[in-house]
């Protein structure tokens, strides 16, 4: 593809690799052939890729009218095409009317569709003489396709939270995911700024720091993991978890709590699994620093056989991940409906067996990225109806605690109340602080 520029023939062959179900953008986007590329190359890749992705739906809702055929079944590859194309168009100010359109005709024959090739200069010449439409949001149905989610998603979010909430959701998942890094000690900040990273306090905790520009992992710190990038809520996860002597971590990788567990248990034995052998191997590899204390499985958490052997067990579960739309907008296009029960019994088995591995007297930390009540609350009391030996605890007390031991910001110590539900949980919608979305319980063990 000469005449193709390597940015955008780069954003064609991963937004038809997401096409295909064959990985999610983020792994994609890390892959060698978009890191050989130059910086301004690998940031324009990126930037059309996530972009293409957080607005595909409305833009085929705005493509679609203007085909001869608008009911007509499209070729992946023609349609990943006008995509591209009209997003530059639309969102993108910086990029030339001819540079989007030329390219994104070139890429339609350069892949096969020489016939097509006509159809897509014309469609995306009407895209460049269009007028600006400001779509409305008053309802579910017209807020799903200004923000550019699937309908039967906002619909749910808007029945069980609210039109403000549901368009609190849908905005995060169409911005930028903020980049939050745990700050271990002042020296390691003061290096980041040595090296022209701009930090603003976290939303939530104390020890987090937002990332406001700089490539933080180009820096020294970062690279031997004295600083991470860690979502602010998933960094709370741990947090809340809190003390043991003997811990299991059920659904280890990446590894970003088991290293939060460990800085705050530096006595405690740690047993960290994932089921996955790729995933497996990237964790040993992150907790390798911490050394001995820290045992690595390679295996399912629900074939757990340490019953009753561990004072502090986290089942942070496969789930939707609907909390995470910005940061992996692919998911809104490959999720069903009927996928979500599917999921919720896998988290049930892994929470028995969670439960299972506490000792009398232990804390199960069940938590999840999704906004989903199947696989969130509804997971927790199905269990505990079916299994006896655990009750669930109101997270009050411990965000009060944490709020005492200035774990928690000002601002997060004030709001976090109004996020803990009936039932005790904690459920935090993205929107509501600069975080992904977070569902998260803790149930005792009593006999």
């Amino acid at each position: 593809m000469a005449s193709v520029s390597p940015a955008r023939k780069a954003a064609f062959a991963l937004l038809k690799a997401v096409e295909r179900g064959r990985a999610h953008s983020d792994d994609l986007l890390r892959t060698k052939s978009i890191a050989s590329l130059s910086e301004a190359d690998r940031n324009l890749a990126t930037t059309l890729v996530l972009g293409v992705l957080r607005w595909q739906i409305r833009l085929d809702h705005q493509l679609r009218p203007l085909l001869k055929h608008p009911n007509a079944k499209l070729d992946a590859e023609v349609s990943i095409a006008l995509r591209l194309g009209a997003f530059q168009l639309l969102h993108l100010d910086r990029i030339p009317a001819r540079a989007a359109i030329d390219e994104s005709v070139e890429l339609t024959k350069q892949t096969g569709h020489r016939f097509a090739a006509g159809m897509v200069n014309a469609v995306l010449r009407k895209v460049a003489l269009a007028k600006h439409v400001d779509f409305a949001e008053g309802s579910a149905s017209e807020l799903s396709v200004a923000q550019a989610h699937p309908a039967w998603m906002v619909d749910r979010w808007f029945k069980n939270y609210g039109l403000e909430a549901a368009r609190a959701i849908c905005k995060h998942g169409q911005s930028h995911p903020t980049h939050t890094t745990r700050i271990d000690t002042s020296e390691s900040e003061a290096e980041l700024i040595a090296s022209g990273i701009h930090l603003e306090p976290g939303a939530l905790l104390t020890a987090a720091r937002i990332v406001v520009s700089g490539d933080i992992t180009s820096t020294a710190a970062y690279r031997v993991g004295r600083v991470r990038l860690q979502d602010e809520g998933s960094q709370l996860i741990a947090e809340i978890a809190g003390r043991g002597e003997r811990i299991l971590d059920c659904c280890a990788a990446p590894g970003g709590k088991t290293l939060i567990m460990a800085e705050l248990n530096p006595l405690a034995h740690i047993v960290a699994c994932d089921s996955n052998e790729q995933r497996f191997e990237q964790l040993g590899k992150r907790l390798a620093a911490v050394g001995e204390r820290v045992e690595c499985r390679l295996t399912d958490a629900t074939l757990l056989a340490d019953d009753g052997a561990y004072d502090l067990v986290l089942a942070d579960v496969p789930c939707s991940g609907t909390g995470t739309l910005g940061r992996n907008p692919e998911i809104r296009h490959r999720l069903r409906l009927d996928d979500l029960p599917r999921q919720a019994e896998r988290q049930k088995a892994i929470l028995h067996a969670a439960l299972r591995a506490a000792r009398p007297g232990g804390r199960v930390i069940y938590s999840t990225c999704s906004l989903e009540p199947e696989e969130n609350e509804e997971v927790v009391a199905a269990v505990l109806h079916e299994n006896k030996s655990g009750q669930q605890l109101s997270l009050d007390g411990r965000l009060n605690e944490l709020r005492d031991a200035n774990v928690l910001t000002a601002f997060a110590a004030e709001r976090l109340a109004s996020c803990v539900t009936t039932e005790g949980s904690l459920r935090l919608l993205p929107g509501l602080f600069k975080s992904d979305g977070f569902f998260i319980a803790v149930i005792e063990k009593t006999s």
